[in-house]
């Protein structure tokens, strides 16, 4: 007959293995449930809590490090981040998990050496740290204008007619994935928990140009040059400005260059001052007014060059300093000038101002032939004359007249293209065709007067929309005193008939009624 031994529950059981020299201890569940002494989780003392004790002081742990902050770097650039923008959480949550199992697995002998190693010494496992990728890698996107350094490409200088090649610089771009990586990897592996700097990867970009390429610079490609002699001071302050911001610009081959953007913004701090400048059919004063000026001279120079044009607007109303589709208008975004370097070597634009003439010159590598020669003819289709706008001034009195805006007859127009080798004409085409409004002469007559019979014959004059009538009615009514006289010995004259009338009426009724008086 089989007999068992019947365990009674017992806290402590010791019993001792002579071979190996160790006593082997069981402990009660109570004590099973809880972490064992001198145990720590990186800095944390998490003795004698629950699994969910020691979670909770973790996680207040990684919360209190949220504030600390990161200087992450490329080169000279740098962003400053907290470790909440970058998801700072832990990496290794399973540690809790680990330090409530030490002595309780394993085999006897293991959990036995467990429990005398933390009776000699204090165990501590370490805290792996991670950050959020997603999180990471938006904020490097969102930030690389911050932390990207543009290449400088090397460029031109040209002095007394001869160019000096100048030097440019890499440039250094932030690799977004590489970085988010290499961050990961320190937070897990380096960080001490305390604020610091991050490097992050990068690659190096080159600069455009080489002392090769640039030496080509050398031949005329296109030149011309528009008066703006007589030119107000403002208008003739923004023409220098404009020409000034556009030379020395290099454009490598197959690079775009907008005028807009070399020549804004247009304001006071800019450079610019109050000048004329046309605005929904009128001349108005803004900043810049004058700078269609630069963007037509330099038009010029870059179609005799034969770079390839963009984008370009002819202006609203005709312009007077080069002939019809030979201009480019500038309106804020709207109208710009854009052309690409289409040729296979760099250019260098040379725009400056002398003795009120604004001039620009493309030089690069001339590789058309010698004896072909490229010219633009402005052919004139049609012509619509303006009229004359009267405007009522209530401020001025009868007499005063003003031109607020010059008239310009409308004009369509077509810009050829002629090439011819040799001296001989090889081709003729279309190059842009251009419309260009008519504008309404504009004119402020003076209407102020106490007299309603005068303010009534100026409302009469200014509806005729003839300026001659209404000059003729202001010079009669006060402007002219011969004038003046006529009008009033006129209305004397009128009087005088209508008062003779009304007598003659008057007689000629009494006579009536005394006719059919009865006899007495």
């Amino acid at each position: 007959m089989k007999k068992y031994l019947k365990l009674l529950p017992v806290f402590v059981l010791a019993f001792t293995v002579g071979f190996t020299g160790y006593s082997l201890m069981t402990v009660s569940a109570e004590e099973d449930d809880l972490i064992p002494d001198t145990v720590y989780i990186g800095d944390l003392d998490v003795s004698g809590m629950t699994v969910q004790e020691a979670k909770q002081e973790l996680s207040d742990y990684v919360d209190s490090l949220q504030n600390k902050t990161f200087t992450l770097t490329t080169g000279d650039k740098s962003i400053q981040v907290s470790a909440e923008d970058l998801g700072l959480d832990i990496a290794n949550p399973e540690v809790v998990e680990e330090a409530a199992n030490l002595g309780k697995t394993g085999s006897l002998i293991t959990r036995y050496k467990d429990k005398k190693d933390l009776e000699k010494e204090p165990k501590k496992l370490e805290i792996a740290f991670d950050v959020d990728e997603n999180k990471v890698e938006t904020l490097l996107e969102i930030n690389t204008e911050n932390l990207n350094q543009e290449a400088v490409n090397c460029g031109l200088e040209r002095e007394d007619g001869e160019f000096k090649i100048i030097e440019g610089a890499n440039g250094i771009q932030v690799s977004v994935q590489d970085s988010v990586e290499s961050i990961q990897n320190y937070f897990k592996q380096e960080w001490n928990q305390e604020s610091t700097s991050i490097s992050l990867k990068t690659e190096v970009t080159e600069p455009q140009g080489t002392k090769e390429e640039l030496s080509k610079v050398k031949d005329v490609l296109g030149a011309f040059h528009t008066d703006y002699s007589s030119s107000a001071a403002g208008r003739a302050k923004n023409v220098q400005n404009g020409a000034a911001k556009i030379n020395g610009s290099v454009i490598y081959p197959g690079e775009q260059f907008s005028v807009y953007e070399a020549v804004s913004p247009f304001d006071a701090e800019n450079g610019y001052e109050l000048a004329g400048s046309y605005e929904n059919g009128t001349t108005v004063q803004t900043y810049g007014g004058g700078i269609c000026q630069v963007s037509t001279t330099l038009y010029n120079a870059v179609i005799l060059s034969e770079l390839q044009v963009d984008e370009r607007f002819n202006h609203s109303m005709i312009v007077t300093y080069v002939k019809p589709s030979m201009d480019a208008a500038i309106a804020g975004t709207s109208k710009d000038l854009k052309f690409t370097n289409s040729t296979d070597a760099p250019i260098y634009i040379e725009g400056y101002t002398s003795g009120g003439q604004i001039y620009f010159t493309i030089y690069g590598e001339e590789t058309r032939p010698a004896n072909r020669e490229v010219s633009y003819v402005s052919e004139t289709l049609s012509e619509t004359p303006p009229g004359v706008t009267l405007q009522a001034d209530g401020t001025k009195g009868i007499g005063y007249f003003a031109t607020v805006s010059s008239a310009h007859t409308g004009y369509t127009a077509k810009l050829w293209k002629v090439v011819t080798v040799n001296g001989v004409e090889e081709s003729r085409t279309e190059f842009n065709s251009s419309r260009y409004n008519p504008s309404n002469k504009i004119v402020a007559v003076g209407v102020a007067t106490d007299n309603p019979d005068a303010a009534a014959q100026m409302a009469a004059a200014i509806a005729s929309g003839d300026e001659a009538t209404a000059r003729n009615t202001a010079a009669a009514l006060g402007g002219d005193p011969a004038a003046q006289e006529a009008l009033q010995a006129a209305a004397a004259a009128a009087q005088a008939a209508a008062e003779q009338a009304a007598a003659e009426a008057a007689a000629a009724a009494a006579a009536q009624a005394a006719a059919e008086q009865p006899p007495q």
